[in-house]
């Protein structure tokens, strides 16, 4: 592990101990991976520390036996030992048109937005479908330290310490019939809370998906904070999806409902553009985007490096997708 002060700045990250105790579309796209610039924090920047609510244990009692892997995970690629991205860079320089199409105008924009109290819905192919408080789900599993490399689809990429849980541990809770095959998502539909969504530059609500074996894997997770502070609205608050092998616009935020389903669900950016965005969305540096490279990328604050495939995390994840022209199912 780096020394201390090389991963996390003393200024924006609480100690660990205690934390363990817990064209528009075409322009943007096409820009922003190569022009980074700084800016100054807009005000009253989220910080508020993140809830540590009180669990009994990671495996709950309540526990199905539809995944049993879940009980002894496979920790590797849990944490990355590079250099992790600044709280500042990660809390403004922001992909989330629900408040703006403009990087920088995503935080000003979402200042007002309030995520507390919250809902999630966790229904469709599944024994025991709920209706998740906020309060309720952080409760299924303590919060944990995972510092992933985010890899956006535009060719820019950061290293974040989230916190959260696995997915798995909440789908687990649910109890997945065998014929649930995929999971479907959505993000919160409010115009009046998110401005953007006012506009006809997506197809409102966002709508995400993944199948039932990336679901359950266990570097798949909600966050609700990043850097053991809550996620600012800007970054997904209050809880979104975190999917590290894949491109950033599957990692879906500010999610409202949950369906398990047994056919292939609906994405927003596979629907928007179908010959530039799929379903499965995997960080593969041999598939150029059919606008520009993905070969190399823009770490932000650090410069120009080669892409891996999967991100980093083929060893982890390429299992998968064996037998599979990745060509073809991009």
């Amino acid at each position: 592990m780096p020394p201390e002060d090389e991963i996390t700045p003393e200024s924006t990250y609480l100690n660990r101990r205690n934390f363990m105790r817990a064209g528009i579309l075409t322009a943007t796209a096409a820009a922003t991976g190569y022009l980074y610039r700084r800016f100054n924090a807009p005000p009253n920047v989220n910080s508020v520390p993140l809830e540590l609510p009180d669990v009994p244990d990671l495996i709950t009692a309540n526990q199905s036996t539809t995944a049993p892997a879940t009980a002894i995970e496979d920790r590797s690629g849990f944490v990355t030992d590079e250099p992790q991205t600044t709280f500042h860079d990660i809390t403004n320089y922001n992909n989330y048109y629900e408040f703006s199409t403009d990087k920088d105008g995503v935080a000003p924009a979402a200042q007002g937005f309030i995520s507390r109290p919250w809902q999630v819905a966790v229904t469709g192919l599944c024994r025991k479908p709920q209706i998740f408080d906020l309060t309720d789900l952080l409760k299924i599993a303590r919060p944990e330290e995972r510092i992933y490399r985010m890899r956006c689809v535009e060719a820019w990429s950061m290293v974040i310490p989230w916190d959260g849980y696995s997915l798995s541990k909440l789908l687990d809770r649910v109890q997945p019939l065998s014929s649930a095959k995929y999971v479907a998502f959505q993000t919160l539909f409010d115009p009046k809370r998110m401005p953007n969504q006012n506009s006809g530059i997506l197809d409102w609500p966002y709508v995400e998906g993944l199948r039932m074996d990336e679901a359950m894997h266990p570097l798949t997770i909600l966050a609700s904070g990043i850097y053991g502070k809550q996620l600012p609205p800007q970054d997904g608050a209050p809880i979104r999806l975190i999917i590290p092998w894949k491109y950033g616009f599957k990692g879906i935020k500010s999610i409202v409902k949950i369906d398990l389903r047994e056919q292939q669900p609906p994405t927003t950016w596979s629907a928007a553009a179908p010959d530039e965005y799929g379903f499965y969305a995997n960080v593969n540096p041999n598939v150029d985007h059919p606008r520009w490279s993905q070969a190399t990328e823009r770490r932000i604050g650090a410069g120009v490096r080669d892409t891996l495939l999967f991100n980093g995390y083929e060893k982890e994840v390429a299992h998968l997708y064996s037998g599979m022209d990745l060509r073809k199912n991009f």
